[in-house]
C-alpha cells in the first residue's frame, strides 16, 4: 500500500514536471538524460524521474509543440535528442511561471510559511 507522502509527492512532481522542463530548456538545448540530472542536482535529490515516465513527458511536451527535438551524433558518443523551446513553449513557460508564483504566493499567505 502506498503512502500519502508517496501519492503527494508522485502528484507534485506530475503537476510541477512540465515547467521544470520548460525552465532548463530556456537558456539552451539540452538532451533528455541532461535535463533530468539537472533537475535532479538542482533540487538536492528531493525531485527524480524514472525513465518510464521522463521520457514520456518530453515526447508530450514535443507533441504539444511546445519543445522541439533533434538526433545529434558526436564522434565517440552515443547519438542523442536535444530539445530546445519553441516560440510556443517559451509563451507556455511564461504562463506556467506566473501560475506558480501566485500558487505559492497563496500558499504562504494561508500557511504563514516562508521560505528560509
Amino acid at each position: 500500500m502506498k503512502s500519502h507522502r508517496a501519492t503527494l509527492d508522485r502528484e507534485l512532481k506530475k503537476g510541477s514536471a512540465e515547467l521544470l522542463v520548460l525552465s532548463l530548456l530556456e537558456g539552451r538545448p539540452r538532451h533528455g538524460y541532461e535535463i533530468s540530472q539537472m533537475i535532479e542536482l538542482r533540487s538536492e535529490g528531493a525531485v527524480r524521474f524514472n525513465v518510464a515516465s521522463f521520457y514520456p513527458l518530453l515526447y508530450r511536451l514535443e507533441k504539444r509543440g511546445w519543445i522541439v527535438g533533434r538526433w545529434v551524433e558526436k564522434a565517440g558518443q552515443r547519438r542523442r535528442r536535444y530539445y530546445r523551446l519553441t516560440a510556443q513553449g517559451k509563451q507556455t513557460l511564461k504562463e506556467q511561471q506566473s501560475t506558480w508564483l501566485q500558487f505559492v504566493a497563496a500558499m504562504q499567505r494561508i500557511t504563514g510559511l516562508r521560505h528560509a
